[in-house]
Parts: structure tokens; C-alpha cells; sequence
């Protein structure tokens, strides 16, 4: 068995409906694949519906599964409680939550305008907060249980970064707010975790991020002490792990996926992997020496 393959079992899902918001692309359609192959309805959302019907279409005829595709803002609550009420009306019951949409690109800070920090801001922070409190509000005046909300955050969320401030004061508020409504409405019946990803490539998102040959010159692989990225099926099936009955005892964690490269950033003498084979035997002979010596 390799890291590649599916991980649950095929019923895993049986019954639960998930919405995913930026569900239609890159990692958020790959998470809505597998909890298709898993048995549950998806509802997909973004802005572009054109887009999302086509992935609709696909996903179905892929997977055999059923699929609402819902245009929604997530910045607005208005829209996000249409989609709710649009959920509702298709499935009945919704039973996940997956804070999926984001938006992110590098650049020094002081060249954003006020309008660029906040678009990421509104996307990432408040569309999550959106989401969340329309889904809360309405699973908590239905008096419906076993909910679950999942949301997608960065490594950088606890460390910070520079050249991505936006994106690392947003994420950070979200990790706050998963720990945060982890243990206050657990008493509501609702989960609460969130997952880290280090490097997962994504067409359109790494475009974005590292447009042009700037992929090449930095080549994330190299900072993973695995030395590799992610495949998105890995991410998929951590998903699809969390989001089961499996996990009901797992609340309030955020789960890293990434090879451990933040551990490598971290640590102050990690830099030390690059002095050769020859200079560690000289390094320990000059220690040996001065032990002599003294």
C-alpha cells in the first residue's frame, strides 16, 4: 500500500452531506471527490457557477454521487445564508461544514493597498466566520447533533510569515476561532478542528503564488525534510478522517500535513544539515582536541 491509495472504507460517508466552500477546484475538489467515492452528498460552492456546474457534471459522472453546485459570495453573509437555506432545501440536513475558500498571494506589505489586505481578510477570516455562524446558528435552532466544522488553515497560522500577512492574520483568527467554538459549542453537539497543509500543489493557486520561473528557483520539495510535496489524495483522506463518525473524539485540534517542514523552519540549528560529510569528521575532531587538551 502506498501513500497514494484511498484510506476509509467505501461507506464511510453513507449519509452525511458536506458543504465545501471552494469546493469546485484544486484541493477543495479533491476533498469533495474522495467524500463522494465515500457516499456523501456534497454541495459545492463558489462565485463562478458556470464553473461549478461543469465540475457538478463531472464529479457525478465520475463518482455516481449527488452534487449541488451553489453561487455564493462567502464574504456576504447574505449569500451564505441562501446557500444554507439552498442546502437545507436539497438534502434536508447538513451535517459538515468545510471552510475551504481562501485567496492568498505574495508581496512585500508595504506594497498592498488597504483594498488588497482586506479582500483576503474578507475572503479567508470573515467568509469563514460567515459560514460558520450561519450553519451554527441554524443547526443550534434546529437542535440538530453529531455536526461537524472543518476548516482549513496554514502552518503559518501559529508562526506567522512574512510576504503573506494578510493570509497569516486571517488564518490565525480561524485557528482561534476552531479552538475557540471548539469548546463552546461542543455542548451544542459540534465538532471543531482544522487542518494545516505544507506544500500541496495546486495549478491555479500556485500559479498565483509563485508565477513564472519563480517555481523552479524555489523548489518547496527542498524544504521538506521528506523531500517531497504533498499528493492530494493524502490530504483527502485526513479530510475525510476528520469530517467521520471515526473522529468523534478528536475536537479543538489542528492537525498539521506537511512532512514536517515547519519543524524544519523552526528549529535554529536546522540550517546545519548543509555543512558536508568532511567538515562534521573536522568539527569533531577539533571537539575531540580541545576535550584533550582541558
Amino acid at each position: 500500500m502506498n501513500f497514494k491509495e484511498k484510506m476509509l472504507r467505501d461507506n464511510a460517508l453513507q449519509g452525511k452531506t458536506i458543504v465545501v466552500t471552494g469546493g469546485g477546484s484544486g484541493l477543495g475538489k479533491a476533498m469533495t471527490t474522495y467524500f463522494l467515492e465515500l457516499g456523501a452528498n456534497v454541495v459545492i460552492t463558489s462565485r463562478n457557477i458556470e464553473k461549478l456546474e461543469k465540475v457538478k457534471a463531472a464529479l457525478e459522472e465520475k463518482t455516481g454521487g449527488n452534487v449541488l453546485a451553489v453561487q455564493c459570495d462567502v464574504r456576504h453573509y447574505d449569500q451564505v445564508e441562501a446557500m444554507v437555506k439552498a442546502s437545507v432545501e436539497r438534502f434536508g440536513t447538513i451535517d459538515v461544514l468545510l471552510n475551504n475558500a481562501a485567496g492568498n498571494f505574495i508581496s512585500p506589505t508595504e506594497r498592498l493597498s488597504a483594498n488588497a489586505f482586506d479582500t483576503i481578510i474578507d475572503i479567508v477570516l470573515k467568509g469563514t466566520k460567515n459560514c460558520t455562524l450561519a450553519f451554527g446558528k441554524h443547526w443550534i435552532k434546529q437542535k440538530e447533533t453529531n455536526k461537524v466544522v472543518l476548516n482549513i488553515v496554514t502552518t503559518y497560522a501559529w508562526t506567522g510569515s512574512a510576504y503573506v500577512v494578510p493570509s497569516a492574520t486571517a488564518k490565525a483568527g480561524v485557528l482561534a476561532m476552531t479552538r475557540s467554538l471548539a469548546v463552546e459549542w461542543a455542548k451544542y453537539g459540534m465538532r471543531f478542528n482544522a487542518i494545516a497543509p505544507g506544500p500541496f500543489p495546486t495549478k491555479g493557486a500556485w500559479d498565483r503564488l509563485l508565477p513564472g520561473e519563480l517555481k523552479e528557483k524555489f523548489d518547496l520539495a527542498k524544504k521538506v525534510p521528506l523531500k517531497r510535496v504533498g499528493e492530494h489524495q493524502e490530504l483527502a483522506n485526513l479530510a475525510a478522517y476528520l469530517v467521520s463518525d471515526f473522529s468523534s473524539y478528536i475536537n479543538g485540534e489542528v492537525i498539521t500535513i506537511d512532512g514536517g517542514e515547519w519543524l524544519k523552519g523552526a528549529g535554529q540549528m536546522n540550517l546545519l544539515e548543509a555543512i558536508p560529510e568532511e567538515m562534521w569528521d573536522a568539527l569533531e575532531a577539533m571537539i575531540r582536541a580541545k576535550k584533550n587538551k582541558s
